[in-house]
């Protein structure tokens, strides 16, 4: 019944217009009650996404099985990627929903609180491994946003193509550069010397490592990955003179 109330809603909101359509026009195409529909659909705008309450459903039973200690932000990814196959399963009725939701600013805000649902779904989750205290609730909910944005790019420039191709090519483009700025450094790193002090690395700087010198003072060295910005580097050197 579930099905039948949104294709019947969905047919609508194409022929007449989201406005335009009412939820007694919903029900009269279905053949049932308004009852019916309520107890489906607690909105019309619910209608047009009757499929991401299960998609949430099925993102958190992935997380909360998933064995990721070595690898969390492979984890959100992996679960991101549940959202992309659902679109994917129904490529006409994901992009009819797409261009409807460009047209009407109330369906766009609505997709964005579910947007920001899976956003906090996803951090949610990875507070759960980098703990509460400093800055891991921050790093969860910045890696969690770059999650969400990087599949949403890649999902919209499949949805703006018209669903032609394979959609999963420019997600997983997009979501492989957020592992590699946020996931665990793959560099090797050189050991410390005797009485070194390993300063925070941010991302994209696996290692800073302030450490004694011969002398006069100590030596900073810095380890940082091929292609970080200078301006971060430059940061941490700061930072680790400043700590001195």
């Amino acid at each position: 019944m579930r099905e039948v109330l949104a294709q019947a809603a969905f047919q609508l909101f194409l022929e007449r217009g989201f406005e335009r359509t009412t939820v007694d026009d919903i029900v009269a195409r279905a053949g049932v009650g308004r009852r019916s529909f309520f107890r489906y659909f607690p909105s019309k705008e619910d209608a047009v996404f009757p499929d991401h309450e299960r998609c949430l459903a099925e993102m958190t039973e992935f997380l909360t099985a998933a064995d990721d200690d070595g690898d969390p932000v492979g984890a959100v990814s992996d679960a991101a990627r549940i959202v992309l196959r659902m679109y994917a399963a129904n490529p006409e009725f994901s992009v009819q929903r797409y261009r409807l939701t460009r047209e009407v600013p109330g369906l766009r805000t609505y997709e964005l609180s579910v947007v920001r649902r899976y956003e906090q779904t996803l951090a949610g989750h990875l507070r759960s491994r980098f703990g509460e205290d400093g800055d891991g609730a921050l790093r969860a909910e910045v890696i969690a946003a770059s999650v969400v944005a990087a599949h949403n790019n890649g999902l919209r420039l499949w949805l703006r193509s018209g669903g032609e191709g394979d959609p999963e090519v420019a997600v997983d483009q997009a979501l492989a550069l957020v592992r590699e700025v946020w996931g665990r450094p793959t560099a090797s790193t050189a050991p410390a010397a005797p009485g070194a002090s390993a300063v925070p690395a941010a991302p994209g700087v696996p290692l800073a490592v302030s450490g004694g010198g011969d002398g006069d003072g100590e030596v900073v060295v810095m380890v940082a990955r091929k292609g970080t910005p200078m301006w971060r580097v430059v940061q941490q050197i700061e930072a680790a003179v400043g700590e001195n």
